[in-house]
C-alpha cells in the first residue's frame, strides 16, 4: 500500500486550506477520513433498482472503499456547489405551458465547469501537503465514489427519505465533487455521530422527522421505502438513463416533464433556507426553459446542436429529447401539438415513432386510427407495432 503524504493537516492549517478551496468558487468545503462505508448499496442492486445502469453493479465495491480508487488515500474531501437560484418566470416552471425542465440542467453543464475549480483545488493540494499529481483524484458525480455517503461522513448534510443528500444551510440543492487524497486531513463530524458511530451508515431521513412529503409527491412512486430509489420507476432515470422504451404505465406521470425531475426536492421543508448561490463555478442558462414544447418536437440537429450545446441534455441527443417531447405532448391535451406529432410518426428513429404514436392516440382519441393509417401499415419495427396494437 502506497504510504500517507507528509504530515496531518489540521487546526489552522485545516481551516486555511478550507478557505483556500471555498475561495475557488465551492460553497461547502468538508472532509472524512478514509474508511469502509457499511452501506446499502449491495441490497439495492441485488434488488434491480439500478435498472440498466451496469457501471453501478461494476464498480460497486470500489464506491463502498475509497482505498479500491486510489490506494493510500487517506481523506476524502467533499466540495459542494449551490445551484439554487430564485425563480425568474421560466426559470425551472411552465410559463405559457412550456415543459419542466430539472433544475440542475439550465446551466452550462456542470460538470465541465466545476472541473477547473478541481484542478485548481489539486495545485493547492500539491502546495499545502507536497503532493504529487498521482497522490489524488478529483470527480464530479462521475467516478466511482458514494459521494453522498461521504458527504454525509463529513457533515456536509444528510441522506433524506428522498435518497437525496440534504443540507441544512442549502436544501436539496447542491452539486457535489470529490476529491481522495493520500493526504490526512483531519475530519468533520457528522451532523449526529453517536447515530451514525451504532453501525458506520446513516439512517435515511436523519433530520427528516415525520416527514413523507417527497415520498408522497412522487408521480410514479419511484420510492419503494425511505432513502431507496427504485430507478425504473424514477422519471429522471426514464427521461435522460433510459435509451429506450419509456414504459406506458409510467407516460402518464411523466406529465410535463421533459428533462428529469426535481419533484421529491421540491418539496422538501429544508428548502426554506436555501439562499442563492455565488454561481462562480457554474454558467445558468435559463433560455431553455423558455422553449416551447411545440417548437421542442420541431427540432432539427442542427437546431439542436445549437441550443444546447455545452449542456448536460445535449448527452441525451435529439432523438431522447424528441421521445421525451412526445410524452409530455401526449400528456398536454393540446391537439393543437397533433401536426407536429404526426410528422414525427414518419421520424427515422422507432424510439421516437413509437412515443409519437402514443402521443396521437393520447390526444386525437377515437380519431386517432385514421389518422394514424397509413403509417401504421407501412411500419415495420416491433417496438412501434406494439404502441398501435397497444392503443
Amino acid at each position: 500500500m502506497t504510504a500517507p503524504v507528509g504530515a496531518r493537516i489540521d487546526g489552522e492549517r485545516r481551516e486555511e486550506l478550507r478557505r483556500r478551496l471555498q475561495a475557488l468558487g465551492f460553497d461547502e468545503v468538508r472532509f472524512a477520513a478514509v474508511g469502509a462505508l457499511n452501506t446499502s448499496l449491495r441490497g439495492w442492486l441485488d434488488a434491480g433498482y439500478q435498472a440498466a445502469m451496469q457501471w453501478m453493479d461494476r464498480t460497486a465495491d470500489k464506491r463502498a472503499e475509497a482505498g479500491l480508487v486510489l490506494p493510500g488515500a487517506q481523506s476524502v474531501i467533499m466540495l459542494g456547489v449551490n445551484y439554487w437560484t430564485a425563480p425568474k418566470g421560466a426559470a425551472t416552471g411552465t410559463p405559457g405551458g412550456n415543459p419542466r425542465w430539472a433544475r440542475y440542467a439550465l446551466h452550462v453543464d456542470y460538470h465541465d465547469t466545476i472541473r477547473p475549480g478541481l484542478v485548481a483545488a489539486g495545485k493547492i493540494l500539491e502546495e499545502t501537503g507536497g503532493l504529487r499529481a498521482e497522490d489524488y483524484r478529483y470527480y464530479v458525480d462521475t467516478g466511482p465514489v458514494l459521494e453522498r455517503g461521504w458527504a454525509a461522513r463529513a457533515g456536509l448534510g444528510f441522506r433524506g427519505k428522498n435518497a437525496m443528500l440534504i443540507s441544512r444551510t442549502h436544501g436539496n440543492w447542491l452539486f457535489l465533487a470529490s476529491i481522495l487524497t493520500r493526504l490526512a486531513i483531519a475530519p468533520d463530524e457528522p451532523l449526529r455521530k453517536k447515530i451514525l458511530a451504532r453501525d458506520g451508515d446513516e439512517p435515511a431521513g436523519l433530520l427528516c422527522g415525520k416527514c413523507t412529503r417527497c415520498l408522497d409527491a412522487c408521480p410514479t412512486d419511484a420510492f419503494p421505502r425511505p432513502g431507496e430509489v427504485d430507478a425504473r420507476r424514477c422519471i429522471s432515470y426514464q427521461t435522460i438513463e433510459n435509451k429506450g422504451i419509456i414504459p406506458r404505465d409510467l407516460r402518464p406521470g411523466i406529465g410535463d416533464r421533459v428533462y428529469g425531475c426535481d419533484v421529491c426536492l421540491e418539496v422538501c421543508p429544508w428548502n426554506r433556507f436555501a439562499r442563492q448561490g455565488r454561481q462562480v463555478l457554474l454558467e445558468a442558462r435559463h433560455d431553455i426553459a423558455e422553449l416551447p414544447l411545440g417548437e421542442i418536437l420541431r427540432l432539427t440537429p442542427g437546431r439542436f446542436t445549437e441550443v444546447f450545446r455545452g449542456t448536460a441534455i445535449k448527452r441525451l441527443k435529439l432523438t431522447g429529447l424528441l421521445r421525451n417531447a412526445c410524452v409530455v405532448a401526449g400528456n398536454s391535451g393540446e391537439a393543437g401539438l397533433l401536426p407536429a406529432l404526426l410528422a414525427l410518426v414518419a421520424h427515422d428513429a422507432p424510439i421516437v415513432r413509437a412515443h409519437a404514436v402514443w402521443a396521437v392516440q393520447r390526444l386525437a382519441g377515437t380519431d386517432a386510427g385514421p389518422l394514424l393509417e397509413s403509417a401504421r401499415v407501412a411500419e415495420t419495427d416491433e417496438a412501434v407495432r406494439a404502441e398501435y396494437a397497444a392503443g
